[in-house]
């Protein structure tokens, strides 16, 4: 299994990138995505704390709180903006933070928005500066104040703004300045979604994609997810294609292995790039400490795309180890990969 996905092609790497890409767009796949806070699942505390405060707020008849969440991509966090929306019978506006290039932009779209509208930014980490700074009267006194002239003929006007909620989303919340954050009510991180969780999710997407699943093949499928929704959902429509094709139409274990075996999909869900990674610590550093800045020197591959895409999971299931002096791959990666531990000492 190995040398099948050391050698397989890395555009198929994206499939199991948390990242959005153009399939997730397609009506089938949005299609999928939860309505309501009752037919959401996991993340339960993240969840309760959205039910408690959202019933808070329709009974004082306010805007929800502002809201950021944060954590690996593919987890939901643009699903619980569009819930959030929907429970507060609000309008949602969809960006981005490197949309955002100018203040007029940002401005734009603040004096458009009605009372108890939603605002979600993605990725807010990555909003300019100057941007950024007209979000903060922006959220806390729902105003935005215009400079018209220049020198000493400068004036300012303060515009009032419908009261809204901003939605917030990042998948590094460290670059946050702290002006931004404090300015949240809500906090909240998502974290990787559990088996169970993942068997659920993709019972109810081949349900609503007309598919015949089996347990076995929704368990299989759900471990190779990387413990990610989105990504749970696009092996599901590659498994569905190779089992109309070439299987009985029904998604079971057999067909899930043959059909991610081609994805280059492992029974871990670890892909061509993870094994690279893994492979040039080994390798190149003896199983590590190593420096982010040497492995992707090595690898040829952006330090933020190990960071964001390979890292999360990897740490996650313990493969590798952050350590004060680097990355270290941990034994269960050594057996994994069918190397014998007794090689680190060489």
């Amino acid at each position: 299994m190995t040398d099948q996905i050391l050698t397989h092609s890395s555009e198929n790497a994206d499939i199991v990138d948390g990242a959005i890409q153009p399939d997730d767009r397609d009506p089938d796949i949005l299609s999928l995505r939860p309505e309501r806070l009752h037919e959401y699942v996991g993340q339960a505390e993240v969840v309760e704390t959205l039910k408690i405060a959202i019933e808070a707020a329709k009974l004082r008849s306010e805007p929800l709180e502002h809201v950021i969440f944060h954590g690996p991509p593919g987890l939901g966090k643009t699903t619980l903006a569009h819930i959030i929306a929907n429970e507060m019978g609000g309008v949602l506006t969809v960006t981005s933070g490197p949309a955002l290039e100018k203040g007029g932009d940002l401005i734009g779209i603040l004096t458009h928005l009605g009372t108890g509208d939603v605002l979600f930014v993605d990725e807010i980490h990555r909003t300019p500066k100057t941007v950024e700074e007209f979000l903060y009267p922006a959220m806390e006194d729902f105003a935005v104040d215009f400079i018209f002239d220049k020198g000493i003929h400068a004036r300012s006007h303060r515009y009032r703004l419908k009261r809204f909620t901003l939605v917030g989303a990042t998948t590094r919340v460290g670059l946050l300045t702290a002006p931004l954050r404090d300015r949240f009510g809500i906090f909240r991180n998502l974290d990787f979604y559990g088996l169970d969780d993942l068997v659920s999710i993709t019972k109810r997407s081949a349900l609503l994609l007309n598919v015949a699943i089996d347990e076995s093949g929704a368990l299989e499928l759900a471990k190779r997810s990387r413990g990610t929704p989105r990504i749970a959902n696009r092996l599901l429509k590659r498994v569905r294609d190779y089992a109309q094709v070439r299987g009985d139409g029904t998604i079971s274990r057999p067909n899930v292995k043959a059909a991610l075996a081609l994805e280059g999909v492992d029974e871990k869900g670890l892909t061509r790039l993870d094994y690279r990674y893994l492979k040039t610590i080994i390798d190149f550093y003896k199983g590590g400490p190593v420096g982010i800045e040497a492995i992707s020197a090595t690898l040829q591959e952006e330090s933020d795309t190990l960071v964001d895409v390979v890292e999360p999971y990897l740490l996650k299931i313990g493969m590798v180890i952050r350590t004060s002096s680097g990355r270290r791959v941990s034994d269960d990666a050594y057996r994994h990969l069918g190397v014998t531990v007794q090689q680190k000492l060489f």
